[in-house]
C-alpha cells in the first residue's frame, strides 16, 4: 500500500482525566456543557446543538474575532459510557465527511482515559491542522472538569 493510504488520513489523540468515564461521557453528550470547552485555539465561544440519538444531528458553531466556523454531522454510535461517534463536516475538511470516534476507558473509579480518533481526512495536511485543535479542545475539557472550574 502506498503512503497515501487510509492510515495516513487518521488522527488519534489520547488524554487522561481525573474524573470517572461516566462524567467524561456526559461532558460530550450535553450541548450546554460541550459549548463551554469546544473552543480550540483563538475560538472565544461555541454554540452546540445536538439531537442525541443514532442518526441525530450535531451542529457546532465556533466563533473568534475573525468570524464563525460551522461544523455539522450526525451521530453514528452512542454507547454510554464507552463510545460516541459522529460524522464531522466543515470548511476545514473541504466540506467532506470525516468521522470522529471518542472512546472512554475507566482507569479507576476516579480516573479515565479518552481516545479520540478522527478518520477520513481528505488529505494529510488537513489531518495535521486538526491535531492542535483537538489537543486544545481536550485541554479545555480537562480544565472544565476540575472542581471549581
Amino acid at each position: 500500500m502506498s503512503g497515501g493510504g487510509f492510515e495516513s488520513h487518521r488522527l488519534v489523540v489520547r488524554k487522561r482525566f481525573s474524573v470517572p468515564r461516566e462524567e467524561l461521557f456526559s461532558a460530550w453528550t450535553d450541548a450546554e456543557t460541550m459549548a463551554l470547552w469546544m473552543c480550540p485555539g483563538d475560538i472565544v465561544s461555541a454554540e452546540v446543538r445536538m439531537d442525541l440519538r443514532v442518526g441525530g444531528s450535531l451542529l457546532i458553531v465556533m466563533r473568534d474575532s475573525a468570524g464563525t466556523y460551522e461544523h455539522h454531522g450526525r451521530f453514528t454510535i452512542i454507547d454510554p459510557p464507552s463510545k460516541l461517534a459522529f460524522t464531522w463536516i466543515a470548511a476545514a475538511t473541504d466540506m467532506q465527511e470525516t468521522l470522529v470516534t471518542v472512546e472512554f476507558f475507566a482507569l479507576s473509579e476516579t480516573e479515565s482515559e479518552l481516545v479520540l480518533t478522527h478518520d477520513r481526512f481528505p488529505r494529510p495536511d488537513v489531518r495535521d491542522r486538526y491535531r492542535g485543535g483537538w489537543d486544545s479542545i481536550l485541554h479545555r475539557l480537562a480544565v472544565s472538569l476540575r472542581p471549581g472550574a
